[in-house]
């Protein structure tokens, strides 16, 4: 066993004991852990669904459109009050359909504005970190003049798609950690 290897295995449990679980899909998923939320809250029509696999993965899908100033379907779920000072980045594990996505969160369920991250997806199983110092403040699409998440409480995350154009979409989810 060379040196490397030795120092690898070493770091490796430190590493896997420093993270935390947000949300795992699994057979004891209920659909009402997580809230849709469309458009149509401003009058638009896209729709979206988010279920569980036969592989025990979360799948949120469903449909853009632009009609009625729509433009955008959303997946909220609601996390505990949670310190997450010891952390720095979300790690996320999923596999999308090549298109843009928005990881969000809130620090508190009453702030109006979340914290966004975008990321791409590629059609294969990948783990998006998302350091917390990246994620920008934005409300009804428009970026704010106020620091990006600090990482100090965690009350909702979420995924959003709205990439101002109609598509389908799938986004398919295996686990949300704290690392």
């Amino acid at each position: 066993m060379s040196f490397k290897t030795i120092v690898f295995l070493t770091f490796l449990p430190l590493q896997l004991m420093s993270q935390t679980q947000i949300f795992k899909f699994s057979s004891d998923f209920k659909t009402t852990d997580w809230i849709i939320v469309n458009d149509g809250v401003m009058g638009g029509i896209s729709t979206s669904t988010i279920k569980l696999t036969n592989e025990q993965n979360g799948i949120f899908s469903g449909t853009v459109k632009l009609e009625n100033n729509g433009g955008f379907a959303s997946v909220r779920h609601s996390v505990k009050n949670t310190n997450v000072s010891k952390h720095s980045k979300f790690i996320l594990k999923v596999k999308g359909d090549g298109k843009v996505y928005q990881f969000r969160c809130k620090s508190n369920l009453y702030d109006r504005h979340s914290y966004v991250y975008e990321f791409k997806t590629t059609g294969e199983w990948q783990e998006i970190e998302i350091p917390f110092s990246e994620m920008y403040p934005r409300f009804r699409g428009n970026r704010l003049d106020i620091p990006n998440y600090k990482g100090e409480s965690l009350e909702e995350i979420a995924f959003l798609i709205g990439n101002k154009k109609p598509e389908t979409f799938q986004l398919i989810i295996d686990y949300i950690v704290l690392q």
